[in-house]
């Protein structure tokens, strides 16, 4: 079964810097329908004015992904780690027994575009943990790369939970395909673009939910079409 979220119906908050879509219930959004997915508990579609952001706040017993398209968003934590996470990084934060951090548009006059994303944990009580890993376009380009997955395999960010998590870029007529295992469920979310995937198309901000479904089949429809593919435990 394949079942569209679509993108103008997700929650929205709008502050004097932050416009954020949330594919589920976040902070003052609340919808007993979309509570998450699986491990998924948040998708945020965030874009944040120049030098403007998150301030110190804490996190724990979650997986927290940071997936940049656009600019860049400067990153510290009560760890030690301060970094900027440009477009095409992958960041983990794993808040653990806790942590705080701050996230903050780096660039003085161009906006930062993201996702951030919270997985819930294998178990709670992890010890904080990060790590940041670049992924350049022609690694996704046609195809599904890993940027995500349990064991850190074939160079990507080690996730505290059984799921591996993909991202692809699509030109028109570019297709891939994807096997669905047993008892898995895949959340896809089409960050810019347009995609078909079996029979249904997606525009920017759309997502599909799809249990029992055991072959995608996937082809863009506009240029630059990016999404990530979450395979998840049903």
């Amino acid at each position: 079964m394949l079942q569209v979220r679509q993108g103008q119906a997700r929650g929205r908050t709008v502050i004097g810097w932050l416009d954020s879509y949330h594919s589920f219930s976040f902070g003052d959004y609340y919808d007993p329908q979309f509570m998450g997915f699986s491990d998924l508990r948040v998708i945020n579609e965030d874009w944040v004015k120049p030098g403007e952001g998150f301030g110190m706040h804490p996190h724990r017993d979650m997986e927290i992904v940071t997936y940049v398209l656009e600019g860049e968003l400067a990153h510290k934590d009560s760890m030690g780690n301060g970094s900027v996470i440009q477009a095409g990084d992958v960041q983990r934060m794993t808040a653990g027994t806790g942590v705080f951090h701050s996230e903050f548009n780096h660039s003085p006059s161009q906006q930062v575009h993201l996702l951030q994303i919270w997985i819930l944990p294998e178990r709670k009580g992890l010890a904080p943990s990060y790590e940041q890993i670049p992924f350049h376009p022609d690694e996704k380009r046609g195809k599904l790369r890993l940027i995500g997955s349990r064991d850190g395999r074939d160079g990507s960010v080690v996730i505290h939970q059984d799921v591996n998590l993909y991202a692809s870029i699509l030109d028109p007529g570019m297709a891939v395909s994807y096997t669905v295992g047993a008892e898995r469920a895949i959340w896809l979310q089409l960050a810019r673009g347009e995609i078909r995937v079996n029979d249904q198309v997606l525009k920017a901000g759309d997502a599909v939910s799809i249990t029992q479904q055991p072959q995608l089949e996937i082809t863009g429809l506009a240029s630059q079409s990016e999404f990530l593919l979450f395979d998840l435990r049903q």
